[in-house]
């Protein structure tokens, strides 16, 4: 915080000033004690008017020389407020000036119930208000996301109710972690309309993206780039609410966690295709909508003994296996099929092997 030399020289006058005011107060009070009046007798005037003087123009001269100081530790001390407050999002500012009024009103709530208390409670009820005033300002500033969380639930269930008293779900919102969106299928997902509910896009998901397409290994970067790509696509071109979350976890510090930790927060849904984030998620009870998962349950059905045609197009893992693939990606390995690689055949399906990963199904050359 800068400060021009007419606003010091303004401050100082000010200082001075108050300096001249105190000086006479105390002048008056001092003409009072019985010290004094026995100097100078209240009776003549010209006495009376020089000690007057004299107390004004010591007091005005010892704020005028000590007002450099003070002006110096007041700038100090309004510029430590207004860097730590420029660094605090607006909604935590509303959220402390809440929670301390608030604790406030407790107190003296609480006071009131002690009448007449000894002048030396005053103190101590002070200390009392100031420390539950912090102690609410942190607990509303730290619980802020799940109060206004609460408040907007209870918002959208009034709001939701149509004539028949019935709800009507909007859905959940959808918190989008770095791999679907790299993955890209939920662009695709998104404009067939099956997805309700707002998109949240963490900003330290954002910040992972342009941390990989910063990154100097270019498969790494040819991610990265898709990803901000793919949310560019999903802004412009579907018609569904994207919502940029600014908030952090600063005490969380991977990715994953703060995802988690938000899907609670917003009481909404993680949208992922990492099989690790899916397994933390089920067993700390977070919904999670996991992509492969979804692609796979919309795969044909296929049942032991139905014909297929296929072309093999490698070996399989064990001796003599072909492996050939469905447009979907299923991978079918073929018993004795390692010799006719390149060829179309047509394969009965003698098992189907359902795994987190996918769909395997196993067959076997159709017998002539």
């Amino acid at each position: 915080m800068e400060v021009n030399g007419l606003l010091k020289k303004l401050l100082r006058g000010l200082f001075t000033i108050i300096g001249l005011a105190l000086g006479w107060i105390l002048g008056s009070e001092l003409m009072n004690t019985e010290y004094i009046s026995k100097i100078i007798s209240k009776n003549n005037t010209i006495e009376t008017v020089l000690f007057m003087i004299f107390s004004i123009l010591i007091v005005g001269l010892i704020f005028f020389i000590v007002s450099p100081w003070i002006i110096k530790g007041i700038i100090k001390t309004m510029d430590y407020f207004e860097t730590n407050i420029q660094k605090l999002p607006i909604s935590e500012i509303i959220s402390g000036t809440i929670g301390a009024i608030i604790g406030l009103i407790i107190s003296i709530l609480i006071f009131k119930l002690f009448p007449n208390p000894p002048q030396a409670w005053i103190i101590i009820e002070t200390a009392i208000s100031i420390i539950v005033a912090a102690l609410t300002a942190d607990l509303a500033i730290k619980k802020r996301d799940e109060i206004t969380s609460l408040f907007v639930n209870l918002k959208k269930t009034n709001s939701e109710k149509d004539k028949k008293g019935k709800l009507v779900s909007k859905g959940a919102a959808k918190i989008l972690d770095t791999s679907v969106i790299i993955d890209g299928r939920i662009f695709d997902i998104c404009q067939t309309g099956f997805v309700e509910g707002t998109l949240i896009i963490p900003n330290f998901v954002l910040a992972e993206l342009r941390h990989i397409a910063d990154s100097s290994d270019g498969l790494k970067r040819n991610r990265g780039r898709r990803g901000l790509d793919i949310l560019n696509k999903i802004q412009k071109e579907l018609n569904v609410e994207v919502q940029i979350y600014e908030k952090d976890f600063p005490d969380i510090p991977e990715v994953d966690s703060k995802l988690l930790k938000l899907a609670q927060v917003l009481n909404g849904k993680v949208v992922t295709n990492d099989y690790n984030l899916n397994k933390v998620a089920e067993f700390q009870g977070v919904p999670v909508l996991n992509i492969n998962e979804l692609a796979n349950a919309v795969k044909p059905v296929v049942l032991p003994g139905e014909e297929m045609k296929i072309t093999i197009i490698k070996d399989g893992k064990e001796s003599g296996q072909g492996v050939a693939y469905l447009d979907d990606g299923t991978m079918i390995v073929v018993e004795g099929g390692r010799k006719h690689i390149g060829e179309t055949l047509t394969v009965t399906v003698t098992s189907v092997l359902q795994t987190a990963a996918g769909r395997m199904i196993f067959a076997k050359q159709k017998e002539a």
